[in-house]
């Protein structure tokens, strides 16, 4: 199994423009709050579950992957995923499911341009399209670099 080091290596070897960086700030955080709120909006039974119960369980399936390769970095993920969680549940019920799936998905289109003129700066296709893994290390990465800000050291 690969450490999230070497993942995050990788992936820094792709990001290397300055511009590209940029972009990756700017659209990843939007792409994934715009898929926690997509899930969100997948009815669930009224009896056994509560709106956002996909995306609850994307974000635990998530946390699992990413706890397994660097404790820090998922306890990192999971406030994030927390944050972004409670604001998705208050737009639902601000909303409404229909109108919070319609601002996600228009999120997540503006969000995705952004990444490919971000990679046409870089001169290199997204990591994702060799490794669908690299969808999660995005994140990741992002926050890495957050927690190197802020004085943390390691992603282990």
């Amino acid at each position: 199994m690969r450490t999230m080091q070497d993942w995050l290596d990788s992936y820094s070897s792709d990001h290397q423009n300055p511009t590209n960086q940029v972009f990756h700030w700017l659209c990843v955080p939007p792409i994934v709050w715009s898929v926690i709120a997509l899930l969100w909006t997948i009815p669930v039974p009224a009896a056994f579950l509560r709106p956002g119960a996909w995306s609850v369980l994307a974000m635990v399936l998530a946390f699992y992957w990413y706890w397994r390769r660097s404790h820090r970095l998922a306890f990192a993920l999971l406030l994030a995923f927390a944050v972004l969680g409670l604001l998705t549940n208050f737009l639902y019920y601000r909303l409404g499911g229909a109108s919070l799936c319609y601002l996600a998905i228009g999120v997540f289109v503006v969000a995705w341009v952004g990444q490919f003129i971000g990679h046409k700066f870089e001169g290199r296709r997204p990591s994702f399209l060799t490794d669908l893994s690299y969808l999660l290390i995005g994140p990741a990465w992002l926050m890495a670099k957050l927690l190197r800000r802020l004085g943390f050291k390691q992603t282990t």
